[in-house]
């Protein structure tokens, strides 16, 4: 039907512009934003619509409509099967609780542990408990005939109808309600008198039964008469607790304290969208407490909430040490929010592994070293590594470092050396498997300790010769130690382990400077070569350790630091701010607690705690695999580097003619002729070590034209030695 068009109240008429199409013959409706797009076609060249008049379009050709949203980048039809299938992400048909031994045991415990606590508690107030239930059973008793005769005579039912109904007149409206009532009564009476009948009847059964028949119906029966006769503000039973030690995680919970960590984002996004915080997977049991992933709002990272998390706890209401947030994989945003049971300082760690008879370790192989807080076995490698510890005093970085040497020395090839520069003896128990130690702080044991390091650069570049013989026979195809080479007599590419634990005393004395640049070359170098340097120190500023050697250190383990400074000092640079924060753990309370890096994600973990007495086990244990291997280092007695004889004299004596300078390996040689029970094998690293307490002496560069060609070695000056020999000459006649 066509419409005409209607004059208007003001006197105009509106004519329509175009033909409804219904009038319009075979018209039919079309889609406009199609028919536009159809009409535009693709967009015309510039050049061409000044050329055309026809490409030009007019205002009428111009879609004016608002943009509309594009769909996904890649449609799920284009990408590829393969790619997919990645993508799926199965849920296991265990929980992760139930699929490892640990998991179980974990829940079990926990569970075992409530119970028992709760069972204990109630034990003790047992008789508490019987006096409350002989004061109330009897008020049960006709409170609960009570309600029965009141239940009998359905008065209650409908009691508030009848009451409606007379007050109304409606006599008829009461009479139906009062028949209905009656109803339910008879049948209700003859329950009763049946239970009655059944109850008497029990009780002639139990009075002429056995007697624990009576005994169990008492104990069935009373308390509930007790529960009914009781007032509701008094319970029989105590509660245990006024709190629950545990909260356990809910998707509410996690969201309400995500929001109270004073997050912008977070806050913004959750306001415009309360599912703006989403939980990919459900929150479930994982070891000794609960796991939830959270993918947190657009532009937030996991970093932010990591770095706030004592607010967290705060929010949580539940210790620092027992709310453990972490990046989880996937992308920046997906937080991985563990909470335990207890707090980690309550737990139990298990026993050190190493500890177990019979343990052999291949030090090419991961071994334990930490647990985490979930108390999941972290496991750590020293082949091709070197090891930074670092924390105040008290925070346990001792003890962690001389896990790694005990269990280096569980591998009958490992040769160990090193210097404990605090001067305590933490490490003595390790003599019997060590081919060179020194201990303490004073001039003698830092210069042995300088010349061990110079030494560490001589054997580098001995065994990078070595690498390049086995190289061209093909034994060490990425010119590396194997351990097949390290395993092979006489190669000389044994695993070689270098500790040094306070080294800050080594650097800011006399020897600092020098021994950083050969220790940081060794760092360099010895990675591929056998040789495993272990650094323990309280913090590495560039005085206490030049910042050539933390840069290359590629495995730290952070304990407790007093500040950021110290904190990014050890870990390396923004550390803090990624939330790896270490000053979270106390000194002494929490020892052994830091941040591992270096080994996958960086993680909270506790080094395993072996005491002198346990350490001295695996000591002697290790002792024995070497005494049948036949790699029992030699007696520390014999280790000595320094000389018995006089040295200077007896390098004036063997001094080359009238030469002002002499290379170290020169003398070495002329020494060991002159006294080969003393000087037989020394080189030019032990002899630079005995010239150290002789300051007038420096050891240097020194190069000579040999067969035409300039060569530099380490050597002394004549006039130097003669100055050192007239100083002591001179000390001993004021003596």
């Amino acid at each position: 039907m066509s419409t005409a068009a209607q004059p208007e109240p003001d006197g105009f008429d509106l004519i329509p512009a175009e033909p409804d199409p219904a009038d319009v013959p075979g018209g039919d409706v079309v889609d406009l934003n199609e028919a536009r797009t159809r009409r535009a076609g693709p967009v015309a060249d510039p050049v061409e619509s000044e050329t055309d008049p026809d490409a030009i379009e007019d205002a009428e050709s111009i879609d004016d409509a608002p943009p509309v949203d594009g769909g996904p980048v890649d449609m799920a039809d284009d990408i590829p099967a393969e790619i997919l299938d990645r993508r799926k992400d199965r849920r296991p048909i265990l929980a992760d609780w139930a699929r490892s031994w640990r998991g179980l045991k974990a829940m079990a415990k926990h569970q075992t542990k409530d119970a028992g606590y709760v069972l204990a508690y109630h034990v003790v107030r047992t008789p508490k408990y019987a006096a409350k239930v002989a004061v109330w059973a009897p008020v049960g008793i006709f409170r609960g005939l009570g309600r029965l005769l009141r239940w009998a005579m359905a008065e209650e039912g409908n009691w508030d109808l009848r009451q409606a109904a007379a007050q109304r007149g409606e006599a008829d409206v009461w009479l139906k309600l009062d028949a209905r009532r009656q109803r339910q009564s008879v049948w209700r009476w003859w329950v009763l008198a049946f239970a009655a009948l059944a109850a008497i009847t029990g009780a002639v059964v139990l009075a002429f039964g056995p007697a624990w028949w009576s005994y169990l119906a008492a104990l069935v029966v009373v308390p509930l008469l007790a529960t009914a006769g009781r007032p509701a503000d008094r319970p029989i039973t105590d509660r245990v607790s006024e709190g629950t030690r545990y909260r356990k995680l809910t998707a509410e919970l996690v969201r309400r304290a995500l929001t109270s960590l004073q997050i912008a984002a977070i806050n913004s996004a959750v306001a415009k969208d309360p599912k703006a915080i989403a939980f990919p997977h459900d929150i479930h049991r994982d070891g000794p407490g609960h796991l939830a992933i959270v993918d947190l709002p657009f532009g937030v990272e996991a970093s932010e909430v990591i770095a706030r998390r004592g607010k967290l706890a705060s929010a949580l209401r539940l210790p620092l040490d027992q709310v453990w947030p972490e990046p989880a994989p996937g992308h920046t945003g997906r937080l991985a929010l563990w909470v335990g049971y207890e707090p980690a300082s309550q737990m139990k760690q298990p026993t050190c592994p190493l500890l177990a008879e019979g343990a052999k370790l291949d030090l090419f192989k991961p071994f334990p070293f930490a647990t985490t807080p979930r108390l999941d076995q972290i496991m750590a490698e020293m082949m091709y590594r070197n090891w930074l510890f670092g924390g105040q005093p008290g925070s346990g970085k001792t003890f962690a470092l001389r896990l790694l040497l005990l269990a280096a020395s569980l591998d009958p090839r490992a040769e160990i050396r090193g210097y404990e520069l605090k001067g305590v003896g933490d490490f003595a128990v390790l003599e019997p498997v060590m081919a060179e130690y020194g201990n303490g702080f004073d001039d003698e044991t830092l210069a042995r300790c300088f010349a061990f390091i110079e030494w560490l650069y001589e054997e580098a570049r001995r065994r990078s010769k070595r690498i390049e013989h086995y190289a061209r026979m093909g034994k060490a195809p990425e010119n590396k130690v194997t351990p097949e080479l390290a395993s092979l007599k006489g190669s000389g590419l044994h695993p070689l382990i270098a500790w040094f634990d306070e080294l800050q005393e080594l650097m800011t004395s006399k020897y600092g400077k020098e021994a950083g640049e050969l220790l940081e070359k060794v760092i360099k170098l010895g990675r591929a070569l056998g040789i495993i340097i272990l650094i323990g120190t309280q913090i590495p500023d560039k005085e206490s350790l030049p910042t050539g050697i933390t840069r290359n250190v590629n495995s730290r383990f952070c304990l407790s630091v007093a500040d950021q400074t110290a904190n990014d000092m050890i870990l390396g640079t923004s550390a803090y701010k990624l939330g790896y924060r270490a000053t979270v753990f106390q000194p002494v309370t929490e020892a052994g607690w830091g941040i591992l890096r270096g080994f996958g994600k960086v993680q909270s973990v506790r080094s395993y705690y072996v005491d002198t007495t346990a350490a001295a086990r695996i000591v002697a244990r290790a002792v024995a695999l070497r005494t049948a291997a036949g790699n029992v280092p030699v007696f520390p007695a014999e280790r000595e580097v320094g000389p018995v004889h006089d040295v200077l004299a007896d390098l004036a004596q063997v001094w080359p003619g009238d030469e002002k300078n002499a290379w170290n390996e020169t003398l070495c040689a002329a020494l060991a002729e002159l006294r080969p029970d003393v000087y037989g094998g020394w080189e030019a690293a032990q002899l630079t070590a005995a010239l150290k307490p002789h300051t007038a002496i420096k050891v240097a560069d020194v190069g000579k034209r040999i067969d035409g060609k300039q060569a530099t070695r380490r050597g002394i000056r004549h006039a130097d030695l003669l100055t050192a020999i007239a100083e002591r000459n001179r000390k001993r006649s004021a003596d």
